[in-house]
């Protein structure tokens, strides 16, 4: 399979660069999976399509501000650190830039004394090990010092953190947000839940892995990245039920998409408590075992999610799709507009 055969003309006026105000005031693309027809429409439209029985089930992953800019204490360098997860106590893998300037042994301070950390192992391609040292709590002193770790397609400094955030988010981890779920508001989710849609709750922490592009001309030659996935007896008894009752399982977003299709491959076609880590590849002719819709975002050309997509869909419908969302004008990528496939 040829990674060509995933390829759009995007004009880069369309690649969102910022939130809009209001998060529910995106627009909605909506495609319909047994007659390939298209409706267009705004997100709070998407009560609509859903009915009493119905699940959603999103990812509650919690995006670090895992970026901080600090200087060596030696030298008064200037270092830019990336979190990206945390291998005990508080020893983080990072990557560091300029990588060259941090040795074993390395001290780079942060917010004038706030935070320190001493690097204590190199890793390749900017990787470093990197113990912290703080007073307080961790994730308070983050939260002070720490940015977002906004996509490299965004040029724009956010002025507010949490925008990058979903309103349900809790399970702190994630260096990118699920960004699907950014659409929602406290209010339509509680309107949901009035119309009988139940709301189920997974992790996956996004890794910065979901940026990397396919590197290959031959799709299957592609390795995907690993990312942390739980889901809880709960949330599984909740999943099971919906099913035997007859009701649709619709995922938000990729990342709940890959948690629900890589615990049902990993339990024959069935819900369980699992955690672990996932490096499942979802790409035609994929069968999906779990979900029976999507809401998503507008992915880049030759991307792995791009991929995901049209094996729910089709290759044509979904390349189709956003032929007319790019006519349309539709805004693109993690603060842009929706999806549904329903």
């Amino acid at each position: 399979m040829d990674i060509n055969d995933y390829d759009f003309h995007l004009p880069k006026e369309l690649i969102a660069q910022t939130p809009l105000p209001n998060r529910a005031a995106s627009r909605l693309l909506v495609l319909h999976n047994d007659t390939k027809e298209i409706d267009h429409r705004h997100f709070t439209d998407i009560k609509g399509y859903l009915k009493s029985g119905d699940c959603l089930v999103l990812n509650d992953t919690k995006v670090l501000p895992a970026r901080l800019f600090g200087v060596k204490e030696e030298t008064g360098a200037k270092i830019e650190v990336l979190l990206l997860h945390q291998e005990e106590d508080d020893c983080w893998e990072v990557l560091a830039k300029p990588a060259k300037r941090l040795k074993v042994g390395s001290v780079v301070d942060f917010g004038e004394g706030k935070m320190k950390a001493v690097c204590t192992e190199e890793k390749e391609h900017g990787g470093r090990v990197m113990k912290f040292s703080y007073d307080g709590i961790f994730y308070e002193v983050l939260d002070e010092l720490g940015e977002m770790p906004l996509p490299p397609y965004i040029k724009e400094q956010l002025s507010e953190n949490d925008r990058y955030q979903t309103v349900y988010a809790r399970e702190m981890g994630s260096a990118a947000a699920p960004t699907a779920g950014l659409h929602f508001t406290n209010e339509l989710l509680e309107e949901m839940k009035e119309m009988g849609v139940t709301l189920a709750f997974i992790t996956l922490h996004v890794g910065l892995g979901t940026f990397r592009p396919v590197s290959t001309d031959n799709i299957e030659e592609h390795e995907m990245h690993s990312e942390f996935y739980k889901m809880t007896k709960e949330t599984a008894e909740t999943l099971t039920n919906i099913r035997k009752n007859g009701g649709r399982i619709i995922s938000v977003g990729t990342t709940s998409t890959r948690t629900l299709e890589t615990i049902a491959r990993d339990h024959d076609g069935n819900f369980a408590e699992a955690s672990g880590w996932t490096d499942i590849f979802i790409r035609p002719p994929y069968q999906y075992k779990a979900i029976d819709g999507l809401i998503t975002n507008f992915h880049l050309p030759k991307s792995t999610l791009i991929m995901l997509v049209s094996a729910l869909a089709g290759r044509e419908p979904i390349l189709s799709a956003y032929h007319e969302a790019v006519e349309q004008k539709y805004r693109f990528f993690s603060f842009g507009d929706a999806m549904l496939i329903i």
